[in-house]
This record gives C-alpha cells, structure tokens and sequence, in this order.
C-alpha cells in the first residue's frame, strides 16, 4: 500500500547526469527536492553501463597496448605481458562502485529524498504535478514544478537479434568474461569506436560497418580522415557506405550479411557482433502524453529553447529525451539551468559550445563547427592548424600523432570551432570552449601564455596560424 502523498518544490524523473546535477542545484537554492530513480545507484547510464566503466577499460586496454607495443623506444623491456579480463572488469566495477556511493553521498548531504522506483506522470495541474512511484516502496508525490530526465535507451536493430552472448550491446560489450578473437561493430559512432578500441587493444580483430560515407560526421572533414587512418593502423577494418542485411548464430560464431552502397553483398563471420548504432530517447512508462506533453516525430520531447518547459506548465524536460546530442555534460548544464530558472533566477545554455570527445588513442574532439559546416551555412573563416608532430612535449611522450585544426570568423577573428585528433585531445579542448564561451578571437588564444614544453602549445600554434603568425610552423 502506498504511502501519503508526500509534497516537494521540485520532483525530477530519473538520476543520471542531468537529473542529479539539476536535483543537487535546486537544493542548494533553497527547494524541497525529490529525486526518482529505477536503478539501485544514483548515476543514470553514464555511470553505471556508459561514459565511466567504458573509459575505465580504454584505460586499461591502453596501458596494455602501451607495454606491448611502445615501450621498447624508451629503453623499457618487458617480456610475458598477459591481460586478465576478469581483474579487468572486477576494476571497473570498482570505480563504477567508488561514484555511486559518492553520488549516493551527495543526495544525503543536499538532503534530497530519493525514491526507488518508475516514476509516471498522473496529472498536472498549476504548481500541482501528481507523480506515482512504482517499486519496492510504491509512493504518491505532489511538485509543484517536474522535471523530466529519463534519458536514453538502445536502438536495436529487428534483423540483429540482441542475445546477449554472441549479438551483443555496449551493456554486454562492457563485461565480456574473455577476449573475443574478432568482433563486428555495427555503427561508426562514439560508443563502437571506443568499445571496438578496447578489445582492438586486447587482441580483437575489429570490422567497422557504418552506413554513412564516413565515421564521426560532426568531425571535420580533414580530421575525420586523419582519425579514420590512425586507427586503421590499430588494426580497424571499415566498411563504410555499408548496410547491415541481417545477423545470425551460429554456434559460438556470428554470420553478418552486408550489402555495399552499389548493392553488392557479403557475409562476415565474427565471434562477437556488437550493435552500436545510436540511441533513442526512453519515456515509455513516463505517461507525458496522457497529461499534454507533447512529443515531436523523432521521440524527443517538445520544449521552449529558452526555458526547456515542456507544452504543460510546470513539466520540464532535459537531456537525453529532448533535442539536441545525447551527452552527459549537455545533460548537466541543462539540469543547472532548469533549477535556477525554477528558483526564479536566470538560466542559459550556450549550445554552440557543447565539446564533443571520443576517447580512442589518440583521442578525438571538438567544439564548434567545422569546414563543411561553415560553408553550408556561408560563413567566411579563416583556418589555422598545427600538427602535434614538431612539439616538444610530444615527442617527449613518444605521442606525436595527430593535429588541431581552428576556424575563426575572417571578419572579427572570433572562433568558430576547434577540432582535435591527438593525445589528451579530451583535456586540451576545455581552453577552446572557455575562449569560445567567451567570445574569443583566435589572436586571443595565440597570444596568451602556454607553458613549455606542453601539449596545450599546439592550440597557441594553430591559434596563431590563423593569422598566419604561428612561430613554429
């Protein structure tokens, strides 16, 4: 039997990046806050099955592939190195524990209520969302303001039955027992490339099959070439322009049908197929359009780009459910803005500046537009670009691959995107998207200070190249 109906300023629908984030910020603005969540951690998908213990086995699968294959170019030798897969996962596990509990940590210290369960939409009425909580401890909630944060779910594909041994998903692919001897990726995106990366490193045979002309489409065009070769000197086959016909077990095997662009087939066997090909927004068991929120013909739910209130006053939504890329930190910023604007402050994100990171080695990221996007949309730019390769700092670390790529606006010089295949790409994109959030200009970043021998001296390059004032070029 269901408790009282229990009364809150704020109930927000789900807990993982946006939903915590936006809980812990209205809390600290004063508001009484629930937060509902099916999971038994606090952390959503990133944390739990994404952004986190797969980074955790990049992580190791890089330092495997580093004592294997590099270190004999500085002086290191090392004989009978062996990866156990178990020990592996059982760290991943580890560090997926170790935030979870600190999650868990922080809703008590910000004294948010957490209810374990579904959270439905009842109705909705002005400053009187009626929620029901469906779990263990099944719970009736009143907010005055909701916010929708139930973010992603899997796309599968009906002619590649998932099983979960031999056609597998990212869920799978991140807590397989044993390295498989080959893998299919189907889908060229983030989540096959870095889970690809991972068993690439421990041995895997890996066959890319994308159906768009090229992997990364956001990338810019030259990168994306760049990105693409590096990481078929790894080991990566890519079957680009390539439609996946249907899969089937086969014993411990798995038969692929493709078909090429010009409708040629082909068959590929692989121990493991691994279905990759994006994500879609989960609100199934929500209710939203039962109470008049409406939602568009991609499945995203509809908000004002000012407010992300939703067509019911009151509802807002989010993340992963509403337009706009499927990732955390967009997820998080939103969830700040959402709480402040329901505490009557001013919110606001700047969506031109959303960094987009792919955490294979080298890793690959930008923010902005790039080439083909700038001509699209008649922009005139000016382009600077430097390559890793002449730098001190990488060829100190014996990490010189790659090259960082800035377009700044021919007019005023304010930059317009930055983009990056090389080491630490990840950390060395934030200085882009401080200056871009700032309105930088492309001379701004050239001319203020790096410190040597850094890898962050390749942005100061490639800044100063715009202007055709690069020192080291």
């Amino acid at each position: 039997m269901a408790d009282a109906t229990q009364n809150f300023d704020v109930a927000i629908i789900g807990g993982g990046p946006g939903g915590y984030v936006c809980a812990i910020r209205a809390s600290q603005l004063g508001l009484k806050v629930a937060l509902i969540e099916k999971r038994e951690t606090i952390g959503g998908t990133c944390v739990n099955v994404g952004c986190i213990p797969s980074k955790a086995l990049l992580d190791t699968s890089e330092h495997y592939h580093r004592i294997k294959h590099e270190m004999d170019d500085h002086g290191i030798t090392v004989s009978s190195v062996k990866i156990d897969v178990k020990k592996m996962m059982a760290r991943k596990e580890r560090v997926v524990k170790e935030l979870t509990d600190g999650l868990n940590f922080l809703m008590n210290k910000n004294k948010i209520t957490v209810f374990r369960g579904t959270g439905s939409l009842v109705s909705a009425k002005p400053d009187a969302v009626e929620i029901k909580v469906e779990g263990e401890k099944p719970a009736s909630l009143i907010a005055k303001k909701c916010v929708i944060a139930t973010g992603s779910d899997i796309i599968n594909i009906p002619s590649v039955p998932v099983d979960g041994k031999n056609i597998i998903t990212s869920d799978h692919a991140i807590a397989l027992e044993e390295t498989p001897e080959s893998m299919v990726v189907i889908g060229g995106g983030v989540i096959g490339l870095e889970l690809g990366s991972v068993w690439s490193r421990l041995g895997t045979k890996v066959t890319v099959v994308e159906m768009l002309p090229d992997i990364l489409m956001g990338l810019d065009a030259s990168l994306r070439t760049l990105a693409r070769r590096t990481l078929e000197k790894q080991g990566f086959t890519f079957k680009l322009e390539t439609k996946v016909l249907g899969a089937q077990a086969k014993g411990k095997q798995v038969e692929v049908k493709i078909a090429d662009k010009d409708g040629k087939e082909e068959s590929i066997v692989a121990s493991k197929v691994l279905v990759a090909v994006g994500r879609k927004p989960f609100h199934d068991s929500l209710g939203a359009e039962k109470v008049g929120v409406k939602i568009n013909q991609r499945g995203r739910i509809e908000v004002d780009a000012h407010t992300l209130q939703t067509s019911v006053p009151g509802i807002y939504a989010i993340g992963d459910v509403i337009e706009g890329p499927m990732l955390a930190h967009k997820a998080e910023e939103e969830g700040v803005m959402v709480a402040e604007i329901i505490a009557g402050k001013p919110g606001h994100v700047n969506y031109d500046c959303v960094p987009f990171v792919v955490y294979t080695w080298p890793e690959i990221a930008w923010v902005g537009k790039g080439e083909d996007q700038l001509k699209a949309a008649g922009i005139e730019y000016n382009t600077g670009k430097y390559m890793f390769k002449p730098n001190g700092r990488a060829k100190a670390m014996n990490q010189t691959e790659g090259q960082i790529k800035i377009y700044a606006d021919k007019r005023t010089d304010k930059i317009l995107g930055v983009h990056i295949v090389g080491p630490n790409a990840s950390e060395l994109l934030g200085e882009a998207v401080v200056a871009m959030e700032f309105g930088g200009a492309a001379e701004d970043l050239g001319r203020s200070f790096h410190s040597h021998p850094t890898l962050s001296e390749v942005m100061k390059e490639a800044a100063l190249d715009v202007n055709k004032m690069s020192i080291h070029q």
